[in-house]
């Protein structure tokens, strides 16, 4: 198994170029790119012809997929309605990554802005819990549920806090966002050593097997102190924000580790996604 890379969503290179998502698999795969991030972060809004037509063009260019759901996800919201049509979202997304062929949703965690980070995170397993009990039972248990690591401070989702939400089910996977860790902690990732604690992190609260298939989101992004992230960069932005992404191909090349890696690079993803494949790639 290899590590899989793509773009969230269609770079401006791609928009400048074509009209509709369906060609983003033929040219991801003449790029040499093998995944594709559907957005429904405004909503879920995919209608049969094009969830159908995705899938078919995905598997004839040997494009693997997964989809974000709405940013408006808040597992952790002290409105019990909030919660409720979290779940409602997730169970959409479902929805729409079972009709596309995706195998992988991801998943905002919420905010702690009003109550202490354990309350949060209480109420956070609550809400997945629910979700994932409703989703099996609509028939969508062969989707994985994805929780991101965000990059404000005041958000509920730092690594040790995602990875307990994985820890509810043993279908979990986390989303690393190493942009928005590296936010959240203003510069914590200087080179190999913060990455395999992380790393580490993962494999003693999850295990190996999840370890080696995680799924990633991967950007440089601009963070103020105290609040966090504030902006996503693309990699030719050298304004001093990271994380830099050898050092984490050099360890997941040497741990022969296969996650996705899904670029949010701004306008650029597909470009930035290629750049780190191809670092990758020299490795193995």
């Amino acid at each position: 198994m290899k590590a899989k890379f793509g773009p969230a969503g269609n770079s401006e290179a791609f928009s400048a170029k074509y009209k509709t998502t369906l060609q983003a698999p033929s040219y991801l795969e003449e790029m040499g790119l093998d995944h594709y991030e559907y957005q429904c972060g405004r909503g879920v809004k995919v209608s049969d012809k094009i969830a159908f037509a995705l899938k078919d063009k995905a598997a004839e260019h040997n494009v693997t997929l997964s989809l974000h759901a709405p940013y408006f996800i808040s597992l952790s919201s002290v409105e019990e309605e909030k919660r409720d049509n979290s779940i409602n979202y997730i169970l959409q997304s479902c929805d729409a990554a079972s009709r596309m062929g995706a195998s992988r949703i991801v998943i905002h965690s919420g905010s702690c802005a009003k109550i202490s980070r354990a309350e949060a995170l209480e109420l956070a397993k609550d809400t997945l819990t629910r979700a994932r009990k409703a989703a099996v039972e609509q028939g969508y248990g062969h989707i994985i549920f994805c929780p991101e690591t965000m990059g404000k401070v005041n958000q509920l989702g730092n690594l040790t806090e995602v990875l307990e939400l994985c820890r509810l089910d043993d279908t979990f996977l986390p989303c690393i966002d190493f942009g928005h860790l590296n936010a959240r902690d203003f510069g914590y990732i200087k080179g190999k050593a913060e990455y395999e604690k992380m790393l580490d992190e993962v494999e003693n609260t999850i295990g190996s097997d999840r370890l080696k298939i995680f799924h990633s989101h991967f950007s440089k992004i601009m963070f103020t102190d105290p609040g966090g992230e504030k902006k996503h960069l693309t990699f030719e932005d050298n304004q001093g924000f990271g994380p830099d992404y050898e050092p984490l191909m050099e360890i997941v090349a040497k741990k022969d580790l296969a996650p996705t890696f899904v670029c949010e690079s701004a306008g650029t993803q597909d470009a930035d996604a290629l750049t780190m494949k191809k670092y990758y790639m020299s490795l193995k």
